[in-house]
């Protein structure tokens, strides 16, 4: 079975899965007891199924010995157990060598106790009974062919403990893996090739030259699920009001992409994710700007940095991870918040990460403020995993059976509001970009050059200074994420969601500001306009003539507008305040045979204000076309092009410093130019291809992405905005074949070649399944 995420434990196989299980001796966590539970369930009906002839891969094998006790005497499940071990046994004997047949000797006992000793191995009852029938001292050529058998269930009983992926391939399909197999290994990498660098397409970060460093971990992620990395940071003793972090990962061997979060205790500071890597192994660096934290980098902090990750004989890869602090002063100093305050589940002081999984449990804290604050932002910090990982290629709840219960379809539809509420009140909304993750529709696309925001996911901001007046009241007060979607009810209306699939991983922080320590925050109760959401949604279904569904055309058009307003009183006087929000968002999407092929093309767009301080302007249009064919013996191949583009114009701040604020103007000839504002072009489009063979474990493909990014700073004077960074990259087939360069108004050609030959086809990728990838697939996968 391919692999599935499960919250909080990321993309495991079901061996995986039952392996994590029988090795949790503090109990099973419930979210991996339901995912098994649920995998029971498929198992269970493929035997009822097929209950005399149902042979069982061996781990679903695995899963059924797990829950053995539950079955008690059945015999449809006695059978199946029967029909595993009479396959295992013909195919034993059928490959079993000459060497293998003419020495079956004895092996002393207490040479199998110590093998059972060095293995790990607890003599459970079957292993037992094997042992005691190999001391029964059987003769003779037909005693050497019982012993071979049974030395092959003992095998495959030590497999079945280490839940380890063991192929057991039909004969009919036999040779037609052996031929891919074979063609796979032609192309293996050459071990003398370096490291494949891979990059974020992002502008220099400001890097003084007089600086003091501190390294705040050195860690690798191996078995790392629900174990973080805890550290301690303390501040260094230089003086600084700039902070930038350097994060420098190393892996080889095969693997899924991770997500990751950082914290200062329950604090998320930081999310990211990981590329794929090769079996030469990858290694990537990025530098990010985090002046904005500067009041938690003032104190000491516990570090939770949590990259859950497995290992095993076939997902070798292994994060080794290193991460830096640099800490400097700069003249144009960034506003940063005095306070930070979380929104989280709280779960440092157990050495755990605190993030929340929208809907398995609500994201709610509850927070108190003090009496003197004159500015207060919310950030949130919000990705779609597991079913929701592809939400915007989702389709109507109604529609998720239009192919009927072959294809799995996921629901909600397309569309995605991330909402804020105070004490159950709407205060602000975010509209996500659809971050790709490395090995998102096809893991061809997104290697060297990784798709936008992979390596430095970015947080929506939410200006709440119009409420400061009720909350600064010295009372405790709610503070909830939601994430809606989209459903219609029995007329065709179409409503927001107060759920949405499993599951998004969410935080939020407060920023505020403060201000004199004798000063009390009065003002207006706030007056909001929120109108209800304006929403279209249409579906259409086309049949054959054999009445067969063909194809499923469907739309989805949303439109918000917020605005919330008030008076407030600071020591420094009255004030206006105001936060308002414009967006609009419209999808046409088509899926067609039998649910394998899918275009969509969609476009989100908006602007946030808030009064006389900031704006927000962006575009997040995105065109996929993918296809899926499943082969002969579990094979498949998916091939997919796509379009995409985030294209922001800030002027002024809100908790966040702009890429102009962050920009390294050290690389630019002259003063530096003082700029209110920045612009960023950002855009993405490439073909990709991929094959994967699950039963030998393996996976390859292709792909080629051509990547444009501008920024520009837009200065107080209202000037034409003043180019600071461009990027034109070309990567196909792991290799960078394009790149130019231009800072301010010097450009450079840094790579204009061919990729070599010997890489042309040689990609590997960790081998996911067809859901995993796309967001849908075939309702049973290999």
């Amino acid at each position: 079975m391919g692999a599935e995420y499960i919250s909080g434990m990321g993309s495991l196989t079901l061996s995986q899965a039952v392996h994590l299980a029988q090795n949790s001796p503090g109990g099973v966590d419930q979210r991996l007891a339901q995912h098994l539970e649920r995998k029971l369930v498929e198992v269970h009906a493929k035997i009822k199924a097929q209950p005399h002839s149902y042979i069982l891969p061996q781990d679903e094998f695995a899963l059924i010995n797990y829950y053995r006790s539950r079955f008690g005497d059945s015999e449809i499940i006695k059978s199946a157990t029967k029909r595993f071990w009479d396959n295992h046994h013909t195919s034993a004997r059928r490959h079993r060598s000459v060497h293998e047949s003419a020495n079956c000797s004895r092996r002393p006992k207490e040479v199998r106790n110590g093998f059972y000793q060095k293995m790990g191995i607890s003599r459970t009852p079957a292993l037992q009974a094997i042992g005691e029938q190999n001391q029964l001292g059987w003769k003779g050529k037909r005693a050497c062919q019982h012993r071979a058998a049974l030395s092959s269930i003992f095998f495959f009983l030590i497999l079945m403990t280490f839940s380890h992926p063991v192929i057991a391939s039909q004969a009919s399909s036999r040779s037609q893996l052996s031929r891919i197999d074979s063609a796979l290994s032609g192309r293996a990498p050459n071990a003398t090739t370096p490291l494949l660098e891979c990059l974020q397409v992002s502008p220099p970060v400001l890097s003084p030259k007089k600086s003091c460093e501190k390294t705040l971990m050195v860690h690798e992620f191996a078995y790392s699920y629900g174990i973080p990395f805890i550290g301690n940071y303390t501040p260094p003793e230089c003086e600084f009001n700039r902070i930038t972090i350097n994060f420098t990962v190393t892996s080889a061997g095969r693997q899924f992409d991770r997500l990751a979060l950082m914290y200062f205790n329950d604090t998320e500071v930081w999310r990211t994710s990981t590329a794929e890597p090769t079996a030469n192994g990858i290694v990537w660096t990025y530098v990010k700007d985090m002046s904005n934290y500067l009041s938690l980098f003032q104190e000491p902090q516990k570090i939770i940095f949590d990259l859950g990750n497995l290992i095993d004989d076939t997902y070798t890869g292994k994060w080794e991870t290193t991460l830096t602090a640099t800490f400097f002063t700069a003249q144009d100093t960034i506003d940063a918040a005095d306070v930070i305050i979380p929104i989280s589940a709280h779960q440092s002081s157990l050495d755990k990460p605190s993030a929340f999984a929208i809907p398995d449990t609500k994201a709610i804290d509850t927070l108190k403020f003090p009496h003197n604050v004159k500015k207060a932002v919310v950030s949130l910090s919000a990705v779609g995993q597991a079913t929701e990982e592809f939400w915007w290629s989702n389709v109507l709840s109604s529609d998720t059976t239009a192919f009927g219960n072959e294809t799995t379809l996921y629901g909600y539809s397309p569309f995605r509001e991330v909402q804020l509420y105070i004490d159950e009140t709407l205060v602000g909304v975010a509209w996500p970009f659809p971050v790709i993750f490395t090995g998102g529709v096809v893991p061809g696309f997104w290697r060297p050059v990784v798709g936008i925001d992979a390596f430095d996911l970015q947080e929506d901001e939410i200006d709440i200074s119009a409420f400061l007046p009720s909350i600064c009241d010295g009372q405790e007060h709610t503070f909830e994420i939601k994430v809606a979607g989209i459903d219609q009810d029995e007329n065709g209306n179409a409503f927001l969601t107060e759920t949405v699939g499993s599951n998004w991983v969410v935080t939020g922080k407060v920023f505020i500001w403060l201000d004199k320590t004798d000063s009390i925050t009065r003002g207006a109760a706030p007056t909001i306009e929120a109108p209800n959401v304006v929403l279209g949604v249409s579906s259409s279904i086309t049949k054959g003539a054999n009445g067969t569904v063909q194809a499923l055309d469907y739309s989805v058009k949303a439109r918000r507008s917020f605005s919330v307003r008030s008076t407030i009183i600071t020591s420094e006087g009255s004030r206006d305040v105001a936060w308002t929000q414009d967006l609009s968002f419209v999808i046409k999407g088509k899926l067609s045979n039998s649910g394998n092929d899918q275009n969509t093309t969609q476009t989100t767009t908006g602007k946030h204000e808030s009064q006389g301080s900031y704006s927000r302007s962006f575009s997040y249009p995105l065109k996929v076309s993918s296809s899926y064919n499943v082969l002969e013996g579990g094979n498949y191949t998916i091939n997919a092009e796509m379009s995409r583009a985030k294209n922001v114009q800030n002027i002024g701040h809100l908790a966040f410093p702009t890429a102009a604020d962050s920009f390294d103007y050290g690389q630019l000839p002259g003063h530096t130019p003082l700029f209110t504002g920045a612009a960023i072009s950002n855009s993405q489009n490439g073909s990709a291809h991929y094959l994967a063979a699950p039963a030998l474990k393996k996976s390859f493909g292709s792909g080629s992405t051509e990547q444009i990014y501008s920024l520009a700073g837009i200065s107080a004077s209202g000037a034409a905005e003043t180019d600071l960074y461009r990027r034109h990259i070309l990567a196909t087939n792991d290799s960078v074949v394009y790149d130019s360069q231009s800072v301010g108004d010097d450009t450079y050609v840094v790579q204009n070649s061919p990729p070599t030959p010997h890489q042309a086809g040689k990609q590997t990728y960790a081998n996911l399944g067809i859901k995993a990838m796309l967001g849908r697939g075939p309702f049973r996968e290999q």
